[in-house]
């Protein structure tokens, strides 16, 4: 019987080492990231999270690769507005590309609803959906407020995103002031 809860105290150890490394594996690609683009690194931490689990070389469905789940063209208008010759989408696999163009397009997105009362919703939802659907779903009370926004998200699966990445931000956020 003690050898028993023995294997399972050290399978359970192992377990969330494996969970914590993961957890913490692309903080330095993350930390570079947010610092160039003006973001806060627990956001960029939270969308890695969501998106990929932070798992690098991660596929979507529609052609999204590595940490932030990117698109081809998304990538391509990081690498035209860095200047970057001889780009390719595959280079989203490494992680720090991944998150320099994911930061850059994060932080693009943010900038387009300064004039609401919380811009991280709008943004998040931009960043899942694409603007077209953002512009549908921000009508009325939800053009400011984003109580108002995120109940008129209109895909169920993106109203599930935004606020998993916004409950994952804020258990980033304590660990990264705390540094």
């Amino acid at each position: 019987m003690l050898g028993l809860v023995l294997v399972l105290v050290a399978i359970c150890a192992s377990w969330e080492w494996r969970e914590w490394h993961l957890d913490h594996s692309q903080d330095v690609p993350i930390r570079a990231a947010a610092k160039r683009y003006g973001l806060e690194p627990a956001l960029v931490k939270a969308v890695v999270w969501q998106e990929s689990r932070f798992h690098p070389h991660a596929r979507g469905r529609a052609g999204e690769i590595g940490l932030m789940q990117l698109m081809e063209n998304t990538a391509q208008e990081w690498a035209d507005a860095e200047k970057l010759e001889d780009f390719v989408h595959e280079h989203c696999f490494n992680p720090v590309t991944n998150t320099l163009a994911g930061a850059y397009y994060l932080s693009k997105v943010l900038k387009r609803y300064r004039n609401t009362d919380n811009p991280l919703p709008y943004g998040l939802a931009d960043y899942n959906a694409g603007r077209a659907n953002v512009l549908k779903w921000n009508a009325g009370e939800g053009s400011t407020n984003s109580r108002a926004f995120i109940e008129a998200i209109g895909f169920p699966g993106t109203r599930k995103y935004v606020l998993s990445v916004l409950r994952r931000y804020e258990h980033y956020r304590p660990i990264f002031l705390q540094e």
